[in-house]
């Protein structure tokens, strides 16, 4: 009987050690996200949002940068949360740069 419990124990305690495990990873890396907020960024950099419109280009350097950070834990809800705050920022500023150019006749 001693034996029966001690293997229904660790029977129990391996599945539970695999549903724990099996659990933590449910959401997919956000690769496609990740990719616009990069693709956003480099679209702003092009029309030097830094220059022109440092508010959004700031705020999308930040997110990005939490983005990366939380892609790097795993943390793939929170990546994907910042990824999109980043590619928001970042047309933001890449949209402003461009209109603020326009206006003082600067080449683009």
């Amino acid at each position: 009987m001693r034996k029966l419990n001690i293997l229904f124990i660790r029977s129990l305690c391996f599945l539970m050690l695999i549903h724990f495990q099996t659990g933590c990873q449910t959401m997919s890396p956000p690769l496609e996200d990740y990719s616009l907020a990069r693709a956003a960024i480099d679209g702003a950099r092009t029309v030097q949002a830094a220059r022109h419109s440092p508010g959004f280009w700031h705020q999308a350097e930040e997110a990005y940068r939490r983005g990366r950070i939380y892609f790097d834990d795993r943390d793939y809800s929170k990546a994907k949360e910042q990824f999109i705050r980043a590619r928001i920022a970042a047309e933001k500023a890449e949209n402003s740069a461009r209109m603020i150019r326009q206006k003082t006749g600067d080449v683009l």
